[in-house]
């Protein structure tokens, strides 16, 4: 059994990134952006309604301060910084998710927040504690073996490993820069091949497509068509209802 998610709320005003809509219908869980790298605070509410309309789990996809970069660039953010920063965006989109009978059922980190918290461990454990400070029942979903899920471990919470099929590894484990020409994987044949030997090797409990890839829904809806098709049950890895 894997769960499928994307990340979904990242337009902003009248500028429109991804195809929310037409994602919703193919995941089990979303990754809401929280206003720190993308979305406005209308655009979360109407993405979280919607959410919930299809059944879709909620998760707060947290970020760096860092709007302009839509969060992919490093930040050398203080510890109670990062963590006041975090609580901050689980608490408003929580409300907002509430406010259309949902609510933020885990949390992930966006971007380069995602990345450097692999092995940062001042940042990691800053992330750790915003979820505990908030709510310590709420699933933290990262990269397998990295540190923020170790620490989460650790503190008692639930660690949810994340495989990306639409992104290429280094031969470490870690995602290939997006600086770089391969980051992205964007055929669909590999990606469901990819998915599909991950689901029997048990990689990770969620797998992520980028709502912003090129061609994202269509090979979102390769991989669950895959899926599938190989007996593979698809299911959120976290509740839904308030």
């Amino acid at each position: 059994m894997v769960d499928l998610n994307a990340d979904l709320g990242e337009s902003y005003g009248r500028w429109t990134l991804g195809d929310d809509d037409a994602m919703l219908p193919l995941i089990t869980s979303a990754n809401i952006a929280c206003g720190f790298h993308a979305g406005d605070p209308a655009t979360l509410r109407n993405t979280c309604r919607a959410a919930v309309d299809a059944g879709v789990v909620i998760g707060a996809q947290v970020s760096y301060p860092d709007l302009g970069g839509f969060g992919r660039r490093f930040m050398d953010i203080s510890p109670d910084d990062l963590t006041a920063a975090v609580i901050y965006q689980i608490g408003a989109l929580d409300g907002l998710a509430r406010s259309v009978g949902g609510r933020v059922a885990y949390v992930k980190p966006h971007g380069a927040l995602y990345n450097a918290v692999v092995d940062h461990e001042r940042q990691a454990q800053a992330l750790v504690d915003a979820v505990l400070a908030y709510d310590k029942d709420l699933p933290v979903l990262g990269l397998p073996g990295s540190l923020l899920l170790e620490l989460a471990a650790a503190a008692g919470m639930r660690a949810v490993t994340e495989y990306f099929v639409d992104r290429n590894y280094t031969p470490d484990g870690r995602l290939v820069d997006r600086r770089q020409p391969d980051a992205l994987l964007t055929d669909q044949n590999q990606a469901v091949a990819r998915a599909i030997q991950a689901a029997a090797d048990g990689r990770a409990d969620s797998f992520c497509t980028h709502g912003d890839t090129p061609g994202a829904v269509e090979l979102a809806a390769a991989v669950r068509t895959g899926l599938l098709a190989h007996g593979v049950t698809i299911a959120p890895f976290a509740g839904s209802l308030p």
